[in-house]
């Protein structure tokens, strides 16, 4: 398996052997796309999946430094949760290299209706089902590549 997100098309492609197998729409930042510290971009490059957290939640739960606090989130909640599953990312690149210290997931979201949009602090957010989906159907060290 792989992961292909597209971020004109605000897409990720879940590839295996060579094919798409499943197409989730996304959101990305809405800063736009980097590495800098602070700069809440989404990185873009070559990376693996470092670390798989939220087994078993219920859709929607919201996580906080990376544990579950039995909390739906709400859409008419403005903070940007973290919910239902994290997937968090390492870069293998040097320009991307800080990836994993900079919380880089990708996760659920209370902000169902904008995802296909950029719209998030860096992460790539996915509906709470499609988190699930994915979760499911991936390893830890499967391969991602980001492509602005």
């Amino acid at each position: 398996m792989q992961i292909r997100i597209h971020v004109p098309s605000q897409t990720l492609d879940l590839i295996k052997e060579g094919e798409v197998i499943r197409c989730y729409a996304i959101s990305t930042s809405r800063f736009g796309i980097g590495s800098e510290p602070g700069s809440y971009k989404t990185p873009e490059g070559r990376f693996r999946i470092s670390e798989k957290i939220g087994e078993g939640a219920p859709p929607g739960e919201i996580f906080v430094g990376r544990v579950p606090t039995s909390r739906l989130g709400e859409e008419s909640d403005e903070q940007d949760h973290v919910q239902t599953r994290i997937l968090w990312l390492d870069g293998l690149e040097p320009g991307n290299a800080n990836t994993h210290e900079r919380y880089i997931y990708i996760h659920g979201t209370n902000a169902e209706t904008q995802i296909g949009t950029p719209a998030s602090l860096g992460c790539v957010r996915m509906s709470n089902l499609d988190v699930i989906d994915l979760y499911d159907h991936v390893t830890i060290g499967t391969p991602v590549e980001i492509q602005p």
